[in-house]
């Protein structure tokens, strides 16, 4: 009858409760993003946002594929970011079971005497005990969410650490790419100077040609042959990156590379979504940002709730068997309550000023997020125009290529019939080397470009529309 009365009394304060602070205790989980109505640098025409999943298989390069499956088996950070999304997960269970009743189960048994000069009594028990905090005021199923969000947040961290291990191996293959074919320019350069250096030497000594100009013929080989070393040596620096990242043994990937660069290798095109708003949405760390932001709300709730009231429910029920004189007493023992409400009043200022912490906590993660949106947009922008930039210059770069190699092969011809000097065949050469140089460097920046937006667009990231993401 107490108890009746008790939840007769307590009811309607908790009602009040849970409708006062339920309403006031969070702020917004949800930040506007701010960012342009539209993209202010061109955007490319091909491919589609949705591919970007099975991006790297459409390269048409099935060794990419293998290095970069290879580079993210062994990355730490990816096993870190897995462990993180492990560790979350645990919290998620922890949050949870806070919602849900405690149950116990205890057994005992006991023998003994009472009383002076009564039998020896033999008691056994087995039951089970329940407690339960009722969430008067939303506080632990805000945490709950907040678990969730947090699990969200490192699945979408985990989809971010894969997407930049891709893009790390992709854009250390096109180096490679590029340096064994600028490892070829740099061994035709240095034959064709080392061939110059011999006819000149021959001239020289037909006395045809003055003991300078074959001097200066020798220095140019010498200049040839040290740029082909260098070359090589960034070449082989490059493939220990590359046995550094995937762990495949490095006899094994030069034999690989050996292979598979015998062509030049392109970046597949990507399209962005003329909305900012929908390509923003696809990048993991700004979901990551946002969940954050939640988590925050969520603290700051909780801090709030530690200063109301709380409401906890206990109980138990039993079987019991008494044993006297070889006679059997069975019964059932139970119990409901208490009912506790408890309220807090002084405590030092030390949940006043948990609150002011976790709401200041709050506006740097809010920050925090408006600042990765706005990076975002930035990456996005700089990636379009390094791009529009690539393009427009690669006309221009085969046009200057393909004539400088013409003037070339015209002052060779005209230096071999002792119609030029020295001087305009290394002038001619030299422009011919730094075009050809420039040009493989732009094809270079092109590809790094469209890994630059391919990870600036989420890399294939897709927010269920849920609020759920799962590691794949």
């Amino acid at each position: 009858m107490m108890i009746s009365h008790a939840v007769r009394t307590l009811a309607p304060v908790a009602t009040a409760l849970a409708l006062s602070a339920c309403a006031s205790f969070m702020p917004p989980t949800h930040v506007e993003r701010v960012v342009p109505a539209q993209w202010h640098a061109p955007l490319p025409h091909q491919g589609t946002v949705g591919s970007l999943t099975q991006w790297w298989q459409q390269q048409g390069d099935p060794l990419l594929v293998e290095l970069i499956a290879a580079a993210q088996a062994v990355s730490p950070t990816i096993a870190q970011a897995l462990a993180r999304v492990e560790a979350a997960r645990a919290q998620q269970a922890l949050a949870h079971s806070a919602l849900v009743p405690n149950l116990s189960t205890q057994i005992w048994g006991s023998r003994g005497v009472s009383q002076p000069g009564l039998p020896a009594t033999t008691t056994q028990q087995a039951g089970l005990q329940a407690q339960w905090e009722i969430d008067l005021v939303g506080a632990n199923r805000a945490v709950s969410r907040a678990a969730l969000a947090n699990v969200e947040g490192s699945q979408a961290q985990w989809h971010d650490a894969r997407v930049s291990v891709a893009a790390e191996v992709a854009n250390l293959y096109y180096s490679l790419s590029s340096c064994t074919r600028q490892l070829a320019l740099a061994q035709r350069d240095a034959a064709s100077r080392q061939e110059t250096a011999r006819l000149t030497d021959i001239n020289t000594k037909a006395g045809f040609l003055a003991p300078a100009v074959a001097a200066m013929a020798r220095a140019s080989a010498a200049d040839g042959n040290a740029r082909l070393t260098q070359q090589r040596a960034l070449c082989e620096l490059d493939a220990k990156a590359m046995v550094a990242l995937t762990a495949v043994a490095e006899p094994e990937l030069k034999k690989k590379l050996a292979a598979a660069l015998t062509t030049p290798v392109q970046a597949a095109p990507v399209s962005v979504a003329s909305v900012p708003a929908q390509t923003i949405a696809q990048r993991p760390d700004v979901f990551a940002a946002e969940r954050d932001v939640m988590v925050a709300s969520a603290q700051v709730g909780a801090a709030k709730a530690q200063r109301l009231p709380r409401l906890s429910l206990a109980g138990s029920i039993a079987g019991t068997r008494l044993r006297t004189d070889g006679v059997n007493t069975d019964g059932t023992t139970w119990s409901f309550g208490p009912l506790a409400l408890s309220l807090p009043l002084f405590d030092g200022g030390q949940r006043a000023a948990a609150v002011t912490s976790s709401e200041a906590n709050y506006r740097a993660v809010v920050t925090a997020y408006q600042g990765k949106v706005r990076q975002a947009v930035r990456e996005v922008e700089e990636a379009l125009v390094t791009l529009h930039s690539t393009e427009a210059r690669s006309k221009d770069a085969k046009v200057s290529t393909q004539g400088y190699a013409e003037s070339l092969a015209a002052t060779q011809s005209r230096f071999g019939q002792g119609l030029a000097s020295l001087v305009e065949l290394e002038d001619a050469r030299r422009s011919a080397l730094a075009s050809e140089s420039a040009q493989l460097g732009l094809e270079l920046e092109r590809n790094r470009a469209w890994v630059a937006l391919y990870r600036a667009v989420g890399g294939g990231f897709e927010p269920d529309p849920a609020g759920q993401t799962t590691t794949r």
